[in-house]
């Protein structure tokens, strides 16, 4: 008799166990296929689409050093040091395209010159702002790039992603540079699928 009851709650706990290989199977058949007929999750996203993923700067420029930005525009024009501002959000695609841009350039200029990253949603919402304050430029629409001389004029104001060396070409005249045109010729090597990186012609 206690053969046969341990016998029979041993195929009793065989079939159970079975029965929820089979429930557990069914629930991951049907995740996978609600997953490949688009319902797919918000928190995906790339550099290609408008989705946020985190800082820009670091997940696609390799470079979280920008933001939060060491220094205010207000600071930047009262020290009388130039400044390039750059004005995003991180659901973006082009601004997602555009951040190895923007790190790119620090390399040259990052010790003469200031780089604040504005994060458009950060921007108050207010009547009149005064000129040393990012709103005053802010044209509604992103990535919008800024540049300032040294003694506070506006330089250059673009919307939209441009590209490195129509913002090298400015930087140059604001830091009194030889034009790319009578300096060493330089040609861009990938990186990876976002970076470049400028180097000598060989």
């Amino acid at each position: 008799m206690l053969r046969w009851l341990t016998a029979h709650c041993f195929y009793r706990l065989r079939t159970q166990a079975h029965r929820l290989r089979q429930v557990l199977g069914l629930v991951c058949a049907v995740l996978v296929l609600w997953l490949s007929l688009g319902g797919q999750p918000t928190a995906l996203a790339g550099l290609t689409d408008d989705n946020y993923d985190g800082n820009i700067f670091a997940l696609y420029a390799g470079n979280g050093s920008l933001v939060p930005p060491r220094v205010s525009l207000k600071q930047s024009l009262q020290a009388g040091k130039p400044a390039l501002v750059v004005i995003y959000v991180d659901d973006s695609s082009d601004c997602k395209r555009f951040a190895s841009v923007i790190s790119q350039l620090q390399a040259p200029y990052g010790r003469v010159a200031n780089f604040i990253p504005v994060m458009a949603d950060s921007i108050p919402v207010k009547v009149a702002y005064e000129p040393s304050e990012p709103g005053y430029y802010f044209n509604d629409a992103v990535p919008q790039t800024l540049i300032f001389n040294a003694q506070g004029e506006l330089v250059f104001n673009e919307t939209g992603t441009v590209s490195y060396e129509a913002i090298d070409d400015v930087m140059r005249e604001v830091f009194d540079l030889l034009p790319r045109s009578e300096s060493e010729e330089l040609r861009r090597r990938p990186i990876n699928e976002v970076n470049t990186e400028l180097v000598p012609e060989q």
